[in-house]
């Protein structure tokens, strides 16, 4: 073998026992071949290039011979070239030895599947005399080279760790920032472990705030991003440094409650406010891609948008609860037409019913009586605080309804179109709604770092925030509202508003749900949830009913 390991059976089971020195590591390998002959890839220049599928022998020796060469550490180049992609394989596996700091490996594959072969490391990283173990899984992929035919392993920088991208490399080092011990609003401490949807948020407080709350830095193995925006990721802490404390405004049991109401559905998220003072109380996913899309998501939030759009309608004196309001099945609107759900209409229905049905064209009925296609966009500014770079204490996204014209802009009353929210923006406009001021979210509070909170221009009129509160409390509570079922579990003072959005090529609706209990306001969505109320409901009033 190119590694120059011996080679021998051991109780029918292959076994490649690596001389020399580095990593000295035990690779025992469960063949799919005859088990005992090893040797070379390589086919000889006389050989014809070979075509076709690969044998279960081809994909037995080509993943041997990897690994054994990966796992002595002595030659990057020659477990390189075991690869389709020599050239970037031999960086990143140099960079485990030299970079990593990885001083010895045992590679154990597990059951291949076709061409992909599982494996287990077993590793030890050493570092200034300082040494702790390191266990992981991860896959390699046989495939055929297309010039010379030989079995090659598919290169993947995720093939070495499965984090591991293009763009992160593995080193071991000196902490860039201290380790903190993050703390709810009551003092109870926040882990990954407990609380997995706060990872990246834990790892961004730590890098931005970790010196501010008083700590030293420890020696860690770090998934370092290339992207200095974008925190590192401890993978392992070889020595602790001085902890920080540093005190979120989140509830560790409403995050509890959010992080198990989210798991009932695949691609959900979820966010809580507190209307009083803006501060965040949880943010909770449930996604296949762990993206932080309850602060960073960029989607049309259907119908739940129709809280702003009948605040600005009420502002300007065109609608009131009990006045009237054309809920007709369709209505057309500058060449685009928009319909109710399975086409229904309120003959002589009111406002608050058209709200609280949220019936489509009752509020589009409105748009030529407002003189002014872009007048949602100045409300969602000017009373709701959407897009004015939010500085929440974390990355997030503070939502965007652009000024538009024609049916565009009537798409935006009813939430769909260029209108683009998170669950935090939408928790964020209901709690607004219930308190009658715009206060931007925080997670940490801004006297940690001076920086400078967004403010809207101006408060909801009494009146308007009254009547708001109102219509938002009949949605949750009337036999025709949409949110009374979620919300029939949770008393005191709440409303609500359901959302459906839709989404080109998706079969089902993205389901929107937002509500109010008290001084909680909290909004989800579920990817292809269907009615607001039938997914996201649930998810919301588990989060308000743990407040």
């Amino acid at each position: 073998m190119r590694s120059g390991a011996k080679v021998a059976v051991v109780g029918g089971v292959f076994a490649v026992v690596v001389g020399g020195v580095g990593y000295g590591a035990l690779n025992v390998y469960n063949g799919l071949g005859d088990g005992g002959t090893g040797g070379t890839t390589n086919a000889s220049k006389s050989e014809e290039v070979k075509t076709g599928p690969l044998s279960a022998e081809e994909i037995d020796t080509a993943a041997k011979d990897f690994l054994a060469a990966w796992a002595s550490g002595k030659d990057p180049a020659a477990a390189a070239q075991l690869t389709n992609n020599a050239a970037e394989a031999q960086s990143v596996l140099a960079e485990y030895r030299d970079e990593a700091h990885v001083a010895s490996a045992v590679i154990t594959p597990g059951t291949p599947a076709g061409a992909k072969v599982p494996f287990t490391v077993k590793a030890t990283v050493t570092y200034e005399g300082k040494s702790k173990p390191w266990s992981y899984s991860s896959e390699l992929t046989v495939v055929r080279g297309l010039t010379t035919g030989k079995p090659l392993v598919d290169w993947a920088p995720s093939v070495i760790h499965p984090q591991l991208t293009a763009a992160t490399s593995l080193v071991t080092g000196e902490a860039t920032v201290p380790p903190i011990e993050a703390v709810d609003r009551n003092g109870t401490e926040l882990t990954a472990e407990k609380y997995p949807s706060l990872a990246g948020i834990l790892d961004e407080l730590r890098k931005k705030y970790g010196e501010d709350a008083g700590g030293t830095p420890g020696i860690e193995l770090t998934l370092r991003n290339d992207d200095p925006a974008t925190p590192n990721q401890t993978l392992l802490t070889l020595t602790k440094g001085k902890t920080g404390k540093l005190r979120t405004t989140l509830d560790a049991n409403v995050q509890a409650a959010a992080e198990t109401a989210v798991k009932k559905f695949s691609e959900a998220s979820v966010a809580a406010v507190k209307p009083s003072t803006g501060e965040i109380i949880a943010v909770a996913n449930n996604r296949t891609d762990g993206w932080n899309a309850a602060m960073l998501g960029k989607q049309a939030p259907g119908s739940t948008l129709k809280i702003m759009t009948a605040a600005m309608l009420m502002e300007k004196g065109l609608a009131t609860p009990d006045g009237p309001a054309d809920c007709s099945p369709d209505v057309l609107y500058q060449g685009r037409t928009f319909t109710n759900l399975d086409g229904f209409s309120i003959p002589g229905g009111t406002f608050a019913q058209s709200f609280a049905r949220s019936c489509n064209t009752g509020f589009i009925h409105f748009i030529d009586d407002t003189h002014d296609d872009a007048a949602l966009s100045k409300e969602a500014q000017e009373v709701f605080g959407i897009g004015l770079n939010w500085q929440t204490g974390v990355t997030s996204f503070d939502g965007s309804v652009p000024a538009a014209a024609g049916g565009e802009a009537a798409a935006q009353y009813i939430g769909q179109g260029t209108v683009q929210m998170n669950v935090l923006n939408l928790a964020s406009i209901t709690a607004t709604a219930k308190n009658g001021t715009f206060r931007q979210p925080v997670i940490v509070s801004k006297s940690l770092d001076d920086r400078q909170i967004a403010s809207a221009q101006r408060s909801l009129p009494s009146a308007v925030s009254q009547n708001l509160r109102s219509m938002m409390r009949l949605t949750a509570t009337a036999s025709y509202g949409t949110a009374t079922q979620a919300m029939s579990g949770l008393g005191g003072d709440k409303g609500a508003k359901t959302g459906s959005a839709e989404v080109d090529n998706q079969a089902d609706s993205n389901s929107w749900f937002t509500g109010y209990q008290n001084d909680l306001s909290a909004a989800a969505v579920v990817q292809s949830g269907g009615h607001g109320a039938d997914a996201a409901g649930p998810v919301v009033a588990a989060v308000l009913g743990a407040g």
